[in-house]
């Protein structure tokens, strides 16, 4: 576990806690002591990303489902039910990992945090 900043919180926490929303991600990436370590920005930054990701799919998805409405609406629920079913997944994976001190990388997001927490 790693050792608590001035302010009492650990980078594993802090890490898990820029999960929550891109809210805390930013918050992290401006304050110090957190926006000092790299482990805290690569968390707040593959946040960021994966928050802008799953934006951008459900944005996708609603257009798709509007225009499948007389069609396919069941099939379009599931698969959307199922999409978030994987980012809720993928949330938990990034905050459990985080909170055991541990820098997992999600494949493109994770690189593009690395390159931007290294900065």
């Amino acid at each position: 576990m790693s050792e608590p900043n001035p302010s009492g919180l650990s980078d594993n926490a802090a890490g898990a806690i820029a999960y929550v929303t891109f809210v805390p991600a930013l918050v992290f990436l401006i304050l110090e002591p957190y926006n000092k370590s790299s482990f805290v920005r690569f968390h707040a930054w593959q946040s960021i990303f994966l928050n802008v990701a799953a934006f951008v799919i459900s944005f996708i998805l609603s257009i798709v489902l509007a225009f499948t409405l007389i069609f396919g609406v069941f099939i379009m629920l599931a698969i959307t039910r199922l999409v978030w079913l994987a980012w809720l997944v993928v949330w938990i994976i990034c905050v459990v990992n985080a909170a055991n001190g541990k820098l997992y990388k999600l494949p493109i997001l994770g690189d593009l945090a690395e390159k931007q927490a290294n900065r």
